[in-house]
């Protein structure tokens, strides 16, 4: 079993930044595949970025590349977001979360195993 814990979130105007960390309990860590989601009032959970189990590989959504960054420190068992140039349509909770049966990166909401509990994100005009 693995718990995630998100953290970072807050109140930021457009253009700020902020790094949101998922700390990961459990033994596995380092060979699963973990990614970013968010969820805004009234729309559906959104993928935004994914990780394979090294960090060697990263992919994003379009609406978050080149300014989002997602990485990982396996021997931390924590994954991060920087999410720089923040939009107010960036505003959302934001989830991690883990794969056990796919190590590499991880598009599909339903391929994820675990999640955390999120973190709200709110970007102010």
């Amino acid at each position: 079993q693995v718990q995630l814990v998100e953290s970072g979130g807050g109140l930021v105007q457009t253009g700020a930044s902020l790094r949101l960390s998922c700390a990961a309990s459990g033994r596995t860590f380092n060979s699963y595949g973990m990614g970013w989601f968010r969820q805004a009032p009234g729309k559906q959970r959104e993928f935004v970025a994914a990780i394979n189990w090294s960090g060697g590989n990263t992919y994003y959504a379009d609406s978050v590349k080149g300014r989002f960054t997602i990485s990982r420190d396996n021997t931390k068992n924590t994954m991060y977001l920087r999410m720089n140039s923040l939009k107010p349509e960036d505003t959302a909770v934001y989830y991690c979360a883990a794969s056990s049966r796919y190590s590499g990166m991880v598009v599909d909401a339903t391929q994820y195993d675990f999640w955390g509990q999120g973190t709200q994100v709110t970007v102010s005009s």
